[in-house]
């Protein structure tokens, strides 16, 4: 029997499946979607079994020297996924097959096969005396014994044993020692008459007498009062066995959630809900696009969608933003539906998310929550897939392999031929333009819940208050609003998109800035730290208090982000409580959930953010939205810029007046007559949508065409440059007339990490032979690749153009 393995080394001559022959131990377990061990020239690699055959064209075979794993880790549809997405992105299949795995199989693992709780009687008399020394047994073990193989794998089907992996790097899996008698209960009330002096051991004794259950040591301590040096003796003395019992790390376990019921739904609700559940029942695949306005209970209607789809025995797979990822959102998916959900997101430590993944895994759950990766969550009859706020960049992943989540939920849903549902107040212009031409579903809402109105929409020209001689931060009005708040005890939300505390240092004297050495960019300066910071490559410095050019002492910070607003803040208003949420406030582990929590139970009146807070937030008594700078983002070099400036103050306007209390929200813009920010100030998505399509369609960007990225970058710059004009020359000659090419040019951010980075882009419309010279280009640089330090990625739907 011959395996077919994609081996681990990520290069164009070895992406393809090498043929390895099976030792006849292995024969009865290897199976597709397995990882295994195997000999590549010198050394022994991991590889993935993507195929099974009876016999290869080679003659001399290696043979593969161990199994990783005792069940498949991907499953034929996933294998399949893989083959899918090296086609899509262009990147190597082991990259693509890697990236569905949690981090936790990415590496080298010692497997032990351990006896399950109170299953020791069931094991087979000729295995059994292999586990007399202790509970657990080394996989190496049993490898030499293909008897011992076979029925090792019939006792993992009858949840007899089960295979535990011990990766390093505190990736193993959880176990907590369990203790319970080693006799009959007859037995023990026989010794507990022995044991007259020893009070604290007959006690435990008694508790076991009684009909106590099983209980981990920590319990038993706490409900008697004992120690662990007594409990050890009665196990010394064989009337108490120690158990040592496998369970889940769990990110919730110390939270409480309240069962809830689904709600009664709006008429435009149920209305949207219809079509959805006949997709379902008719087990048909087709593409949704729910375009409903912020607080109009899109999210009742995904928690329907689904309870219909648990019901027909089908799973559910959910994605969401990585930032909106909130405890609130996780508390409406576990409400519902409790411990049938398994939740992914960047939170979690690699041992929980190693857990949540075996959950779905071992089909113990059955929605999986998260973000963009969960949509390769390894369920088998999957019966929805729901991708909330769909227009996020998040969903696309910037490194290899450079897939959409949304593509990818497409062509799962295709597979398994159920509905895929997209969300958003703002969607993607290319997702509503598919909506428009039919290749989409389209489904609205206009309606708020409970016919809650939109908050009301103040721009104040930013300009005009500098004519007025106000040079703080925050608009006569905005601060007038805030006091406002704080007197009725409502609280407001305040929006900067930029962390740190000034967005450069210059000196004044002679306009020197002080730039980071290993990237074209200004540093960022950080008052908590006093020092400098660069957000690409992490490079610190401190603060310097003469400027490095000119000696001046003139050295002044300029620009404003959410550390320098929350110092405002307490200036301007003493009394006022305020709560900071960035990146930098929430490295902790869980800070983000305490800051949210503090929020909610009312510990603040004003919470300040980042992008954090823009989405997923639904706090009753806000009623106060206040964006300071509305143009960040809008004058990047980006064709997506006034896209996704509208869509992020929509989608942060929306925090206003959720509930009974009506919300207002005030705009602070530099450029208030740009359609983007008038259009998002009278929640008019239609109207923004018809005057981007135009600026769109005279630019030729998507989607009236596709674009691809190709970015060049070498610590020569020379080099980058050459290289660049090279692969624009040899597109040049063989794409079609109709396909547009621009560059070479440097890169908007022109180095990083001491990379200098050239790029150019294609756009077209139908171009059959881009796929073909964009491989062959990589072929042809692969040596340089790899010897010379050259890097070129090439991202076919780019979201990132800097």
């Amino acid at each position: 029997m011959i395996a077919k393995v994609i081996v681990d080394v990520p290069t164009n001559q070895t992406d393809r499946p090498f043929d390895y022959e099976i030792p006849e131990k292995f024969i009865s377990i290897i199976e597709p979607g397995m990882r295994v061990i195997v000999p590549f020239g010198p050394r022994k690699i991991q590889g993935f079994i993507v195929s099974v055959e009876e016999q290869s064209e080679l003659k001399s075979l290696k043979k593969i020297i161990d199994v990783l794993d005792i069940t498949p880790v991907l499953n034929e549809e996933l294998i399949n996924v893989g083959f899918w997405l090296t086609d899509k992105t262009l990147c190597f299949a082991i990259s693509a097959f890697q990236v569905m795995l949690p981090a936790a199989l990415k590496v080298k693992v010692q497997k032990d096969i351990v006896v399950n709780a109170g299953r020791e009687n069931d094991l087979p008399e000729q295995i059994a005396n292999k586990f007399s020394s202790g509970k657990s047994l080394p996989w190496d073990e049993l490898m030499n014994d293909k008897e011992d193989i076979a029925l090792i794998k019939q006792l993992l089907k009858k949840d007899i044993v089960t295979v535990r992996y011990n990766v390093k790097d505190r990736k193993q899996e959880k176990t907590v020692i369990f203790i319970t008698p080693a006799i009959s209960l007859e037995k023990l009330r026989e010794e507990v008459k022995k044991l007259d002096r020893a009070k604290k051991q007959q006690e435990i004794l008694q508790y076991f007498i009684e009909g106590g259950e099983e209980t981990t040591v920590i319990q038993l301590c706490d409900r008697l009062g004992t120690t662990r040096s007594t409990i050890k003796a009665l196990v010394n003395k064989q009337l108490l066995i120690e158990k040592e019992v496998e369970v889940y790390r769990d990110p919730f376990q110390e939270r409480e959630f309240t069962k809830s019921n689904p709600l009664p739904l709006t008429t435009e609700q149920a209305k949207v809900l219809e079509p959805i559940l006949t997709s379902i029942e008719d087990k048909k695949h087709e593409t949704f696009l729910l375009h409903g306005v912020t607080g109009s209970g899109k999210t009742e209607v995904y928690l329907q969608a689904i309870d219909k789809v648990l019901r027909d025995g089908k799973e559910a797979i959910v994605l969401v933003p990585e930032i909106s990822l909130t405890p609130q959102m996780v508390l409406r998916f576990k409400g519902r539906f409790g411990s049938k959900v398994a939740v992914f997101h960047s939170g979690l430590s690699q041992g929980e998310k190693y857990d949540e993944w075996r959950k779905i895994h071992r089909g113990e759950v059955k929605v999986v929550v998260g973000a963009r990766s969960a949509v390769f969550a390894p369920f088998t009859n999957i019966g929805i897939i729901i991708i909330d706020e769909e227009h996020e960049s998040s969903y696309k992943q910037e490194d290899n392999p450079r897939y959409h989540a949304r593509d990818v939920a497409i062509f799962r849903g295709d597979i398994h031929q159920c509905p895929v549902v997209l969300g958003s107040a703002t969607p993607s212009l290319e997702s509503f333009a598919r909506a428009k031409k039919g290749v989409y579903h389209l489904l609205s809402i206009a309606e708020r819940v409970n016919e809650t109105a939109m908050p009301e929409v103040d721009i104040v020209d930013m300009r005009e208050e500098l004519r007025q001689g106000n040079r703080s931060m925050f608009s006569e009005a905005l601060l007038e609003k805030l006091k406002d708040r704080i007197a009725k005890k409502q609280q407001s939300v305040l929006f900067l998109n930029r962390r740190g505390f000034s967005t450069f240092v210059m000196c004044r004297e002679c306009g020197f800035v002080v730039e980071c050495p290993h990237c074209d960019l200004s540093l960022t300066y950080h008052r908590k730290s006093h020092a400098m910071k660069c957000h690409y490559c992490n490079f610190e410095e401190r603060v310097s208090d003469l400027c490095p050019s000119c000696e001046s002492e003139h050295i002044r910070f300029f620009g404003t982000g959410t550390q320098k607003v929350e110092e405002e803040l307490a200036k301007v208003l003493p009394g006022a409580r305020v709560l900071r949420m960035d990146v930098d406030t929430t490295k902790r582990k869980g800070a983000h959930e305490k800051i949210l929590q503090a929020f909610g139970d009312q510990n603040a009146d004003i919470l300040l953010g980042t992008q954090m807070i823009a989405k997923g937030l639904d706090f009753p008594n806000v009623t106060l939205v206040g964006i300071l700078a509305a143009d960040t983002m809008l004058h990047l070099p980006d064709f997506r810029a006034a896209e996704k400036t509208f869509q992020l103050l929509t989608q942060v306007s929306g925090r206003a007046g959720r509930h009974k209390l009506l919300g207002e929200v005030v705009i602070q813009s530099y450029t208030p007559e740009h359609y983007s920010i008038q259009y998002a100030s009278k929640h008019d998505y239609l109207g923004f949508y018809d005057a981007e399509m135009q600026m769109r369609y005279r630019l030729g960007y998507p989607p009236y065409y596709f674009v691809t990225l190709i970015t060049v970058s070498h610590p020569n710059v020379v080099k980058a440059a050459n290289v660049c004009e090279k692969i624009v020359s040899y597109l040049n000659n063989n794409l079609s007339d109709k396909s547009i090419l621009l560059g070479p040019v440097v890169s908007p951010i022109a180095r990083i990490k001491d990379r200098y980075r050239y790029q150019c882009m294609i756009k077209y419309k139908v171009e059959s032979n881009l796929v073909s010279s964009l491989r062959e280009i990589v072929k042809h640089y692969n040596k340089d690749i790899h010897n010379d330090r050259l890097q070129i990625s090439i991202d076919l739907n780019p979201y990132m153009l800097m």
